[in-house]
Order: structure tokens, then sequence, then C-alpha cells
């Protein structure tokens, strides 16, 4: 088992503090306060020096702690800031735009730089042993950093996502990077996954982030607990045998990197040439380490 962390080269991105279920984060220019249950440790620096370093502090709503909306509020802004900028991930070469959002996302998770780091290497030295584009489906796609990744190590991507504004989102990511060539899909995953089945397509790459619960363009409901082992099936099923690998990102609380690597072996078999699992945290200034999710990484 590994962890991986964000490289202290990537100048856009800072876990400045955390502790007290908050984490204080520099994304460029701008300083976020958030919310954040595994921070169950205290603070290394003083509330009012938090407060000083901060332009905006996201404030729980009434739903806050119930499914569905347990990540719902608003923002609080301490300094003058603008309402979305650009940062630069130049390890891979993509840029992404960032905005306040009523769900106290950003439009980027830090922790998974090692895994567009494991995507963009995966995706050129397949890229170098062939003479057509490596085929990549990114399966809950979310704002699109790893189908980015995917693109710019040379890959033919397949970009879904249940939610058409996050999918805008991702394209106006592709175009910010100066990309293109991505396929941009609103769909259920699970459906497309087996639909694709059925089809005999195969891809040489699967990425997949899901979240904990959610919902299809059509109402389709999603419990990560329920339709996990299912949708891993259903992946296995469309991975090409040879030359491919797969990346498995799993946030939910309660889920550890071996229960991500048995679930992995489980659904795909024994027939591989690496399987890795771990854990991706944030390190902070004083060294604490803020464990964020797990994943499994495969190779055939």
């Amino acid at each position: 088992m590994t962890i991986e962390q964000p490289s202290a080269a990537w100048r856009d991105y800072e876990l400045i503090d955390s502790g007290d279920f908050s984490k204080l984060e520099r994304f460029g220019p701008y300083v976020t306060i958030r919310p954040e249950p595994k921070a169950l440790w205290s603070k290394t620096l003083s509330d009012a020096e938090w407060r000083r370093l901060a332009h905006t502090e996201f404030k729980p709503g009434a739903g806050f702690g119930k499914a569905g909306k347990e990540d719902s509020g608003t923002w609080n802004m301490l300094h003058k800031m603008q309402e979305q900028w650009t940062i630069a991930y130049p390890a891979v070469g993509f840029n992404l735009r960032l905005g306040l959002t009523s769900f106290k996302h950003v439009g980027v998770f830090p922790e998974q730089a090692p895994n567009w780091d494991f995507i963009y290497r995966s995706v050129k030295d397949l890229a170098a042993s062939q003479a057509e584009a490596p085929r990549v489906l990114n399966l809950f796609a979310y704002t699109g950093a790893a189908s980015l990744a995917a693109a710019k190590g040379g890959a033919s991507v397949t970009h879904l996502d249940s939610v058409r504004q996050v999918v805008t989102w991702a394209r106006g990511n592709m175009e910010l990077s100066q990309l293109d060539g991505i396929r941009w899909i609103i769909e259920d995953a699970m459906k497309f996954a087996r639909r694709e089945a059925r089809r005999g397509n195969t891809y040489q790459g699967l990425i997949l982030d899901p979240p904990a619960y959610g919902h299809g363009p059509d109402g389709e409901r999603w419990k990560l607990d329920e339709c996990l082992f299912e949708l891993l099936q259903q992946c296995a099923a469309i991975l090409a045998p040879e030359k491919s690998f797969m990346v498995l990102n799993l946030y939910s609380n309660g889920y550890s990197a071996v229960l991500a690597d048995t679930l992995v072996r489980s659904a795909f078999g024994t027939k591989f040439a690496s399987l890795d699992y771990g854990e991706l945290v944030l390190r902070d200034r004083a060294g604490k380490a803020l464990p964020l999710s797990v994943f499994s990484r495969l190779k055939r």
C-alpha cells in the first residue's frame, strides 16, 4: 500500500493548515476555508490567522449533514476576490477554471494530482507503442482534470457525467487548456457501461471516481454501496485485456484502501501486470497528513 500526495512543485495549490473539522487552502491567489470532517485534530494556526489569510469561508446551510445536501451552503467573503479564476497544473500541462459553488466545491480535488500523473504517464506509454490513439473512458468525470490528463497524453477521451453543468464546465477547461477531441456524454454511468459491454466496445483506459450517492439525468438512483461492485464488473468487461489501465478512486468515509484493492481483484480477476492501492493525502505546513480518498490502479 502506498500513500501519495501532490508534488510540492505544484505552485497553484497548498493546504496551509487543517484541524477542528476545517481546512485552510490556497488555490492560486485565493485562500479558502472549508469544512473537512476528517480533520479531527487541532489547528496549528490561530482562528485569527485563518481569517486574516482567507479570502472566503464556506458556511454550511440548514441541510448540512443530510444525505444529498450535506455540502450545501453559502460563501462568506472575508477579503476581495473573484468568484471565478484559473489555476494551472504544469506537471501535465492543463489549466482549470475554478469557482465558488453552493456545494462547497471549487472545481478541483487537488489530492487527485497523483492520479492525473498516473493517467498521463500510462496514456503516453500506450500512445508511444501503437499507431492509434488509446481510447480512455472517464466515468463520473466532474470538471474534467483526469480527462485533460488523458487527452494531454494522447488519448481519445470519452468524458461522462450525469450533470450537464459540470460537463459544460469541463468543456471550458478543455478549451482553456488548448486541447480538443474529447467526446462529451451526459448519462448514467451504469447504463453506459452496460450498453458498452453489450456492444463489445472496449477501452484501453478506464477512470472511475464515483460519488457516495447521486442521480442520473433521468432520475436514476446511485448509492455507492449498492452499485459499485456491479459497475466494476461491467467495467472489467469493457477494459481491453492487454495494454490497458484502470484507476478507481473512492471518497466515501469508511472505505479503506484494502477494500478498494479487494473490490478490483474480485471484479477484474488476477490477470494483470501491476496492481497498486493506497491513500491520497494532503499535507499542511505543519506536516499533518489529511487523508481524503483511497485508490486502486491496475495495469494489464
